[in-house]
Protein backbone atom coordinates (compact mmCIF):
# COMPACT_ATOMS: atom_id res chain seq x y z
CA UNK A 1 0.00 0.00 0.00
CA UNK A 2 1.34 3.42 -0.96
CA UNK A 3 -0.97 6.45 -0.64
CA UNK A 4 -4.65 7.20 -0.19
CA UNK A 5 -4.59 10.74 -1.58
CA UNK A 6 -2.12 13.24 -3.03
CA UNK A 7 -2.23 17.00 -2.41
CA UNK A 8 -0.24 19.89 -3.87
CA UNK A 9 -0.28 22.90 -1.53
CA UNK A 10 1.05 26.44 -1.71
CA UNK A 11 3.39 27.84 0.98
CA UNK A 12 0.41 28.84 3.16
CA UNK A 13 -0.92 25.28 3.11
CA UNK A 14 -3.83 26.04 0.77
CA UNK A 15 -4.60 23.08 -1.56
CA UNK A 16 -4.02 23.93 -5.22
CA UNK A 17 -5.00 20.51 -6.55
CA UNK A 18 -5.64 17.07 -5.09
CA UNK A 19 -6.48 13.53 -6.15
CA UNK A 20 -8.20 11.05 -3.82
CA UNK A 21 -7.24 7.55 -4.97
CA UNK A 22 -8.90 5.37 -2.30
CA UNK A 23 -11.47 7.51 -0.49
CA UNK A 24 -10.58 6.22 2.98
CA UNK A 25 -9.00 9.54 4.06
CA UNK A 26 -11.22 12.60 3.92
CA UNK A 27 -9.98 15.56 1.89
CA UNK A 28 -10.58 17.82 4.91
CA UNK A 29 -7.73 16.10 6.81
CA UNK A 30 -5.19 18.19 4.87
CA UNK A 31 -6.27 21.25 6.91
CA UNK A 32 -4.28 19.86 9.86
CA UNK A 33 -1.04 19.57 7.86
CA UNK A 34 0.20 23.17 7.90
CA UNK A 35 -0.46 23.56 11.61
CA UNK A 36 1.65 20.46 12.29
CA UNK A 37 4.49 21.81 10.12
CA UNK A 38 4.53 25.20 11.90
CA UNK A 39 4.31 23.59 15.35
CA UNK A 40 7.19 21.20 14.63
CA UNK A 41 9.30 24.00 13.12
CA UNK A 42 8.90 26.04 16.31
CA UNK A 43 9.94 23.02 18.37
CA UNK A 44 12.89 22.34 16.05
CA UNK A 45 11.59 18.81 15.47
CA UNK A 46 10.28 18.92 11.90
CA UNK A 47 10.22 15.47 10.25
CA UNK A 48 9.23 14.29 6.74
CA UNK A 49 6.44 12.18 8.31
CA UNK A 50 3.75 13.89 10.38
CA UNK A 51 0.72 12.29 12.07
CA UNK A 52 -2.66 13.69 13.13
CA UNK A 53 -4.98 11.16 14.74
CA UNK A 54 -4.92 8.09 12.49
CA UNK A 55 -3.78 9.98 9.38
CA UNK A 56 -0.12 10.07 8.31
CA UNK A 57 1.22 12.91 6.13
CA UNK A 58 4.28 12.03 4.01
CA UNK A 59 5.54 15.23 2.40
CA UNK A 60 8.32 16.93 0.44
CA UNK A 61 8.87 20.59 -0.40
CA UNK A 62 9.80 21.75 -3.90
CA UNK A 63 10.24 25.47 -4.74
CA UNK A 64 7.10 27.17 -3.34
CA UNK A 65 5.02 23.97 -3.14
CA UNK A 66 4.35 21.17 -0.70
CA UNK A 67 3.57 17.73 -2.15
CA UNK A 68 1.74 15.69 0.48
CA UNK A 69 0.59 12.05 0.39
CA UNK A 70 -1.87 10.85 3.05
CA UNK A 71 -2.54 7.35 4.33
CA UNK A 72 -4.11 5.57 7.32
CA UNK A 73 -2.23 2.34 6.70
CA UNK A 74 1.29 1.32 7.71
CA UNK A 75 2.43 1.81 4.12
CA UNK A 76 5.81 1.60 2.40
CA UNK A 77 7.20 5.06 3.20
CA UNK A 78 10.25 4.77 0.92
CA UNK A 79 7.94 3.93 -2.01
CA UNK A 80 5.80 7.01 -1.29
CA UNK A 81 8.82 9.35 -1.13
CA UNK A 82 10.25 7.86 -4.34
CA UNK A 83 6.87 8.45 -5.95
CA UNK A 84 6.66 12.09 -4.76
CA UNK A 85 10.11 12.87 -6.19
CA UNK A 86 9.09 11.11 -9.42
CA UNK A 87 5.98 13.34 -9.60
CA UNK A 88 8.25 16.39 -9.33
CA UNK A 89 10.51 15.00 -12.09
CA UNK A 90 7.56 14.33 -14.45
CA UNK A 91 6.01 17.77 -13.85
CA UNK A 92 9.39 19.42 -14.50
CA UNK A 93 9.62 17.52 -17.81
CA UNK A 94 6.21 18.91 -18.80
CA UNK A 95 6.36 22.46 -17.42
CA UNK A 96 10.17 23.10 -17.31
CA UNK A 97 9.80 24.54 -13.80
CA UNK A 98 7.47 23.28 -11.10
CA UNK A 99 6.02 26.07 -9.01
CA UNK A 100 2.62 27.41 -7.98
CA UNK A 101 2.07 29.28 -11.24
CA UNK A 102 2.79 26.22 -13.41
CA UNK A 103 0.19 24.20 -11.46
CA UNK A 104 -2.44 26.95 -11.79
CA UNK A 105 -1.77 27.32 -15.54
CA UNK A 106 -2.00 23.57 -16.27
CA UNK A 107 -4.81 22.21 -14.10
CA UNK A 108 -6.20 19.89 -16.79
CA UNK A 109 -2.84 18.31 -17.65
CA UNK A 110 -1.93 17.96 -13.94
CA UNK A 111 -5.21 16.08 -13.28
CA UNK A 112 -4.57 13.80 -16.25
CA UNK A 113 -1.03 13.11 -15.06
CA UNK A 114 -2.16 12.37 -11.50
CA UNK A 115 -4.64 9.84 -12.93
CA UNK A 116 -1.90 8.05 -14.90
CA UNK A 117 0.89 8.26 -12.31
CA UNK A 118 -1.05 6.39 -9.61
CA UNK A 119 -4.01 4.02 -9.51
CA UNK A 120 -5.82 3.06 -6.29
CA UNK A 121 -2.79 4.14 -4.26
CA UNK A 122 -0.16 2.28 -6.31
CA UNK A 123 2.35 3.96 -8.67
CA UNK A 124 1.68 3.13 -12.33
CA UNK A 125 3.25 4.79 -15.39
CA UNK A 126 5.95 7.16 -14.13
CA UNK A 127 8.13 7.42 -17.25
CA UNK A 128 7.71 10.93 -18.64
CA UNK A 129 8.64 9.88 -22.19
CA UNK A 130 5.78 7.35 -22.29
CA UNK A 131 3.34 9.80 -20.66
CA UNK A 132 4.19 12.45 -23.26
CA UNK A 133 3.02 10.09 -26.01
CA UNK A 134 -0.62 10.34 -24.95
CA UNK A 135 -0.84 13.26 -22.50
CA UNK A 136 0.21 16.28 -24.52
CA UNK A 137 0.14 20.02 -23.90
CA UNK A 138 -2.90 20.09 -26.23
CA UNK A 139 -4.64 17.26 -24.40
CA UNK A 140 -8.12 18.73 -24.80
CA UNK A 141 -7.72 18.84 -28.62
CA UNK A 142 -7.01 15.12 -29.03
CA UNK A 143 -9.44 13.17 -31.19
CA UNK A 144 -11.16 10.31 -29.38
CA UNK A 145 -9.80 7.79 -31.87
CA UNK A 146 -6.21 8.81 -31.09
CA UNK A 147 -6.48 9.07 -27.32
CA UNK A 148 -5.59 5.43 -26.73
CA UNK A 149 -2.86 4.08 -24.53
CA UNK A 150 0.31 3.59 -26.63
CA UNK A 151 1.65 0.09 -27.09
CA UNK A 152 4.78 1.03 -25.14
CA UNK A 153 2.78 0.80 -21.89
CA UNK A 154 1.98 -2.88 -22.49
CA UNK A 155 5.15 -3.87 -24.40
CA UNK A 156 7.92 -5.91 -22.82
CA UNK A 157 10.14 -2.93 -23.71
CA UNK A 158 7.89 -0.26 -22.18
CA UNK A 159 10.60 2.44 -22.24
CA UNK A 160 11.01 2.58 -26.04
CA UNK A 161 8.53 3.10 -28.86
CA UNK A 162 8.69 1.24 -32.15
CA UNK A 163 9.27 2.94 -35.50
CA UNK A 164 11.85 5.52 -34.35
CA UNK A 165 13.94 6.80 -37.28
CA UNK A 166 17.00 9.06 -37.52
CA UNK A 167 18.99 10.15 -40.57
CA UNK A 168 22.19 9.98 -38.54
CA UNK A 169 22.50 7.28 -35.89
CA UNK A 170 24.59 8.37 -32.89
CA UNK A 171 25.08 7.63 -29.19
CA UNK A 172 26.67 10.18 -26.83
CA UNK A 173 28.11 8.73 -23.59
CA UNK A 174 28.94 11.00 -20.63
CA UNK A 175 30.96 9.52 -17.77
CA UNK A 176 30.55 12.02 -14.90
CA UNK A 177 32.31 11.57 -11.57
CA UNK A 178 31.66 13.73 -8.49
CA UNK A 179 34.32 13.86 -5.79
CA UNK A 180 33.00 14.10 -2.22
CA UNK A 181 35.80 15.08 0.12
CA UNK A 182 36.14 16.24 3.71
CA UNK A 183 39.60 17.52 4.61
CA UNK A 184 41.01 18.95 7.83
CA UNK A 185 43.27 21.99 7.67
CA UNK A 186 45.44 22.14 10.77
CA UNK A 187 46.29 25.35 12.58
CA UNK A 188 43.84 27.73 10.89
CA UNK A 189 42.04 30.24 13.04
CA UNK A 190 41.16 33.87 13.55
CA UNK A 191 44.19 34.23 15.86
CA UNK A 192 47.86 34.76 15.10
CA UNK A 193 49.23 33.82 11.70
CA UNK A 194 49.66 30.07 11.23
CA UNK A 195 49.80 28.22 7.96
CA UNK A 196 47.68 25.18 7.21
CA UNK A 197 48.69 21.66 6.45
CA UNK A 198 46.20 18.90 6.89
CA UNK A 199 44.74 15.53 6.03
CA UNK A 200 41.78 13.93 4.27
CA UNK A 201 39.15 12.62 6.71
CA UNK A 202 36.62 11.22 4.23
CA UNK A 203 36.58 10.81 0.47
CA UNK A 204 34.54 8.97 -2.13
CA UNK A 205 33.77 9.10 -5.84
CA UNK A 206 30.15 8.96 -7.04
CA UNK A 207 29.88 8.26 -10.76
CA UNK A 208 27.08 8.24 -13.32
CA UNK A 209 27.05 7.14 -16.95
CA UNK A 210 24.50 9.14 -18.94
CA UNK A 211 23.49 8.44 -22.52
CA UNK A 212 21.92 10.56 -25.24
CA UNK A 213 20.57 8.10 -27.83
CA UNK A 214 19.65 8.95 -31.42
CA UNK A 215 19.22 5.46 -32.91
CA UNK A 216 16.64 4.11 -35.35
CA UNK A 217 14.59 0.98 -34.79
CA UNK A 218 14.97 -1.28 -31.75
CA UNK A 219 18.77 -1.60 -31.28
CA UNK A 220 20.56 -3.65 -28.66
CA UNK A 221 23.59 -2.00 -27.06
CA UNK A 222 26.48 -3.60 -25.21
CA UNK A 223 28.73 -1.43 -23.08
CA UNK A 224 32.18 -2.59 -22.00
CA UNK A 225 34.01 -1.01 -19.03
CA UNK A 226 37.36 -1.74 -17.39
CA UNK A 227 35.48 -3.48 -14.57
CA UNK A 228 37.82 -5.35 -12.18
CA UNK A 229 35.43 -8.28 -11.64
CA UNK A 230 35.12 -8.74 -15.41
CA UNK A 231 38.91 -8.58 -15.86
CA UNK A 232 39.37 -11.25 -13.17
CA UNK A 233 36.69 -13.48 -14.76
CA UNK A 234 38.44 -13.28 -18.14
CA UNK A 235 41.95 -13.66 -16.71
CA UNK A 236 43.22 -10.20 -17.65
CA UNK A 237 44.53 -9.33 -14.19
CA UNK A 238 43.86 -6.13 -12.26
CA UNK A 239 45.92 -3.67 -14.30
CA UNK A 240 44.04 -0.49 -15.20
CA UNK A 241 40.77 -1.92 -13.88
CA UNK A 242 38.29 -0.31 -11.49
CA UNK A 243 36.31 -1.95 -8.69
CA UNK A 244 32.77 -0.55 -8.82
CA UNK A 245 30.54 -0.55 -5.72
CA UNK A 246 26.82 0.15 -5.20
CA UNK A 247 26.10 -0.21 -8.92
CA UNK A 248 22.53 0.82 -9.87
CA UNK A 249 21.11 0.38 -13.38
CA UNK A 250 18.28 1.82 -15.44
CA UNK A 251 15.40 -0.64 -15.85
CA UNK A 252 16.45 -1.31 -19.46
CA UNK A 253 19.62 -3.22 -18.43
CA UNK A 254 19.40 -7.02 -18.39
CA UNK A 255 20.43 -7.72 -14.80
CA UNK A 256 20.64 -11.51 -15.23
CA UNK A 257 23.20 -11.03 -18.02
CA UNK A 258 25.24 -8.66 -15.84
CA UNK A 259 25.17 -11.09 -12.91
CA UNK A 260 26.29 -13.90 -15.22
CA UNK A 261 29.21 -12.40 -17.13
CA UNK A 262 29.26 -8.65 -16.17
CA UNK A 263 28.02 -7.65 -19.65
CA UNK A 264 25.96 -4.44 -19.66
CA UNK A 265 23.38 -5.28 -22.34
CA UNK A 266 20.24 -3.21 -22.99
CA UNK A 267 17.68 -1.78 -25.42
CA UNK A 268 17.92 1.95 -24.67
CA UNK A 269 15.14 4.53 -24.29
CA UNK A 270 15.15 7.26 -26.91
CA UNK A 271 16.90 10.51 -25.98
CA UNK A 272 18.50 11.31 -22.61
CA UNK A 273 18.64 8.89 -19.69
CA UNK A 274 20.94 7.74 -16.89
CA UNK A 275 22.18 4.24 -17.67
CA UNK A 276 23.93 3.51 -14.37
CA UNK A 277 25.46 4.96 -11.24
CA UNK A 278 28.29 3.64 -9.06
CA UNK A 279 30.43 4.54 -6.08
CA UNK A 280 34.11 4.13 -5.21
CA UNK A 281 34.83 4.29 -1.51
CA UNK A 282 38.56 4.90 -1.91
CA UNK A 283 41.11 7.37 -0.62
CA UNK A 284 41.08 10.19 -3.15
CA UNK A 285 44.00 12.58 -3.45
CA UNK A 286 42.51 16.09 -3.22
CA UNK A 287 42.35 17.53 -6.75
CA UNK A 288 42.48 21.09 -5.44
CA UNK A 289 44.11 21.57 -2.03
CA UNK A 290 43.90 24.76 -0.02
CA UNK A 291 46.44 26.29 2.35
CA UNK A 292 45.42 29.26 4.43
CA UNK A 293 46.95 31.89 6.72
CA UNK A 294 44.66 34.11 8.79
CA UNK A 295 46.23 36.93 10.79
CA UNK A 296 44.75 39.65 13.00
CA UNK A 297 46.50 42.97 13.61
CA UNK A 298 45.71 44.72 16.93
CA UNK A 299 41.99 43.90 16.61
CA UNK A 300 41.60 46.52 13.88
CA UNK A 301 42.10 44.49 10.72
CA UNK A 302 42.48 40.92 9.52
CA UNK A 303 44.47 39.55 6.61
CA UNK A 304 43.60 36.24 4.95
CA UNK A 305 45.96 34.55 2.51
CA UNK A 306 44.70 31.53 0.59
CA UNK A 307 46.86 29.34 -1.66
CA UNK A 308 45.19 26.88 -4.03
CA UNK A 309 47.14 23.96 -5.52
CA UNK A 310 46.00 22.00 -8.56
CA UNK A 311 47.00 18.43 -7.67
CA UNK A 312 45.86 16.79 -10.91
CA UNK A 313 47.59 16.05 -14.24
CA UNK A 314 49.41 18.98 -15.85
CA UNK A 315 47.67 18.42 -19.19
CA UNK A 316 44.23 18.81 -17.53
CA UNK A 317 42.49 22.09 -16.70
CA UNK A 318 39.84 22.74 -14.03
CA UNK A 319 37.08 25.06 -15.24
CA UNK A 320 34.78 27.33 -13.23
CA UNK A 321 36.72 27.00 -9.96
CA UNK A 322 35.01 28.68 -7.00
CA UNK A 323 36.64 28.75 -3.56
CA UNK A 324 34.38 29.97 -0.74
CA UNK A 325 36.43 31.23 2.24
CA UNK A 326 34.61 32.13 5.49
CA UNK A 327 35.49 35.45 7.14
CA UNK A 328 34.58 36.94 10.56
CA UNK A 329 30.99 38.20 10.65
CA UNK A 330 32.06 41.68 11.82
CA UNK A 331 34.59 42.21 8.99
CA UNK A 332 34.19 45.19 6.64
CA UNK A 333 36.09 47.31 4.04
CA UNK A 334 37.33 44.40 1.88
CA UNK A 335 40.38 44.66 -0.41
CA UNK A 336 41.59 41.80 -2.62
CA UNK A 337 44.66 40.78 -4.60
CA UNK A 338 44.67 37.61 -6.71
CA UNK A 339 47.29 35.94 -8.92
CA UNK A 340 44.46 34.61 -11.10
CA UNK A 341 40.72 35.17 -11.34
CA UNK A 342 38.77 37.58 -9.15
CA UNK A 343 37.40 37.73 -5.60
CA UNK A 344 34.19 39.21 -4.24
CA UNK A 345 32.81 39.65 -0.73
CA UNK A 346 29.34 38.38 0.21
CA UNK A 347 28.62 40.06 3.59
CA UNK A 348 25.20 38.40 3.95
CA UNK A 349 26.92 34.98 3.96
CA UNK A 350 30.23 36.04 5.61
CA UNK A 351 32.15 34.63 2.66
CA UNK A 352 34.78 35.59 0.14
CA UNK A 353 34.20 33.87 -3.21
CA UNK A 354 37.37 33.47 -5.25
CA UNK A 355 36.56 32.59 -8.86
CA UNK A 356 39.10 31.20 -11.35
CA UNK A 357 37.77 30.45 -14.84
CA UNK A 358 40.67 28.20 -15.85
CA UNK A 359 43.02 26.47 -13.41
CA UNK A 360 45.77 24.26 -15.00
CA UNK A 361 46.98 21.14 -13.19
CA UNK A 362 50.22 21.41 -11.21
CA UNK A 363 49.84 25.19 -10.75
CA UNK A 364 49.48 27.25 -7.58
CA UNK A 365 47.39 30.42 -7.26
CA UNK A 366 47.28 32.97 -4.47
CA UNK A 367 44.60 35.26 -3.06
CA UNK A 368 45.06 37.91 -0.37
CA UNK A 369 42.12 39.56 1.36
CA UNK A 370 42.30 42.51 3.79
CA UNK A 371 39.37 43.39 6.06
CA UNK A 372 38.76 46.02 8.70
CA UNK A 373 37.44 44.94 12.11
CA UNK A 374 35.44 46.95 14.70
CA UNK A 375 37.45 48.25 17.62
CA UNK A 376 35.28 46.36 20.15
CA UNK A 377 36.16 42.68 20.00
CA UNK A 378 33.41 40.10 20.24
CA UNK A 379 33.46 38.15 23.49
CA UNK A 380 32.08 34.88 22.12
CA UNK A 381 34.28 32.82 19.88
CA UNK A 382 32.85 32.30 16.42
CA UNK A 383 32.38 28.89 14.89
CA UNK A 384 34.60 28.23 11.89
CA UNK A 385 32.68 27.17 8.81
CA UNK A 386 34.54 25.03 6.26
CA UNK A 387 36.21 26.28 3.08
CA UNK A 388 34.27 24.81 0.15
CA UNK A 389 35.51 24.31 -3.40
CA UNK A 390 33.67 23.89 -6.70
CA UNK A 391 35.24 22.85 -10.01
CA UNK A 392 34.86 20.80 -13.19
CA UNK A 393 37.69 18.99 -15.00
CA UNK A 394 36.83 17.74 -18.52
CA UNK A 395 38.51 14.73 -20.21
CA UNK A 396 39.51 13.29 -16.82
CA UNK A 397 38.24 10.72 -14.29
CA UNK A 398 39.53 10.20 -10.77
CA UNK A 399 38.76 6.49 -10.72
CA UNK A 400 40.35 5.72 -14.08
CA UNK A 401 37.12 4.18 -15.42
CA UNK A 402 37.12 3.73 -19.20
CA UNK A 403 34.53 2.88 -21.81
CA UNK A 404 36.33 0.06 -23.66
CA UNK A 405 33.65 -0.43 -26.30
CA UNK A 406 30.03 0.27 -27.24
CA UNK A 407 28.53 -2.30 -29.62
CA UNK A 408 25.32 -1.32 -31.41
CA UNK A 409 23.35 -4.21 -32.94
CA UNK A 410 20.21 -3.56 -35.01
CA UNK A 411 18.51 -5.90 -37.51
CA UNK A 412 18.80 -3.41 -40.40
CA UNK A 413 22.59 -3.41 -39.88
CA UNK A 414 23.15 0.36 -39.97
CA UNK A 415 26.43 1.91 -38.80
CA UNK A 416 26.26 4.11 -35.71
CA UNK A 417 28.82 6.38 -34.05
CA UNK A 418 29.39 6.27 -30.26
CA UNK A 419 30.95 9.40 -28.71
CA UNK A 420 32.46 9.34 -25.20
CA UNK A 421 33.15 12.27 -22.88
CA UNK A 422 34.68 12.15 -19.36
CA UNK A 423 34.04 14.81 -16.70
CA UNK A 424 35.16 15.08 -13.06
CA UNK A 425 33.44 17.63 -10.86
CA UNK A 426 33.25 18.60 -7.21
CA UNK A 427 30.48 17.08 -5.15
CA UNK A 428 30.40 17.89 -1.44
CA UNK A 429 34.00 19.15 -1.32
CA UNK A 430 34.84 20.82 2.00
CA UNK A 431 37.98 21.61 3.98
CA UNK A 432 37.37 22.16 7.68
CA UNK A 433 39.52 24.36 9.86
CA UNK A 434 40.66 22.98 13.20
Amino acid sequence: MAASALFILDLKGKPLISRNYKGDVGLGEIEHFMGLVLQREEEGALTPLLTHGKVHFLWIKHANLYLVATTKKNGNASLVYSFLYKVVEVFCEYFKELEEESIRDNFVIVYELLDELMDFGFPQTTDSKILQEYITQEGNKLETGKSRVPTTVTNAVSWRSEGIKYKKNEVFIDVIESVNLLGLLLGVGWGNGVSANGSVLLSEVVGTIKLKVFLSGMPELRLGLNDRVLFELTGRGKNKSVELEDVKFHQCVRLSRFDNDRTISFIPPDGDFELMSYRLNTQVKPLIWIESVIEKFSHSRVEIMVKAKGQFKKQSVANGVEIAVPVPSDADSPKFKTSAGSARYLPERNLVIWTIKSFPGGKEQLMRAHFGLPSVEKEEEEGRPPISVRFEIPYFTVSGIQVRYMKIIEKSGYQALPWVRYITQSGDYQLRTS
